[in-house]
């Protein structure tokens, strides 16, 4: 069984900052794309972000674009999204999911294996 686990979330204010990160035990990372996802209470489940295996390619929402970079540590068989100025409608639960990376559009599709996700809050 694939399992993930994101961890980073909580509680800040407008224009603050988090560090979300998406880590595994017993299974290898390196190889795959892994995108991060989010879900505010009420709507559907939206695309945040995703990277290539080696980290050479990146995805970025326009939502997100400019404010939360991707990377990957893959020594460290982990996946981090930086969010940086962060405003009230990035509120959400944040999950990472492995994907597949289409070299055509250059986007991540057919996320699986989801991790149990992160709390997001954004609030003065």
């Amino acid at each position: 069984q694939v399992q993930l686990v994101e961890s980073g979330g909580g509680l800040v204010q407008p224009g603050g900052s988090l560090r979300l990160s998406c880590a595994a035990s017993e299974f290898t990372l390196d190889y795959y794309p892994i995108g991060w996802f989010r879900q505010a209470p009420g709507k559907e489940r939206e695309g945040v972000s995703c990277i290539t295996s080696s980290g050479g390619s990146t995805y970025y929402a326009d939502s997100v674009k400019g404010r939360f970079p991707i990377s990957r540590d893959n020594a460290k068989n982990t996946i981090y999204l930086q969010m940086d100025s962060l405003k009230p409608e990035d509120t959400a639960v944040y999950y990472c999911a492995v994907t597949r990376w289409r070299t055509i559009s250059l986007m991540c599709t057919d996320p699986r294996y989801w991790g149990q996700g992160t709390q997001v809050t954004v609030s003065s």
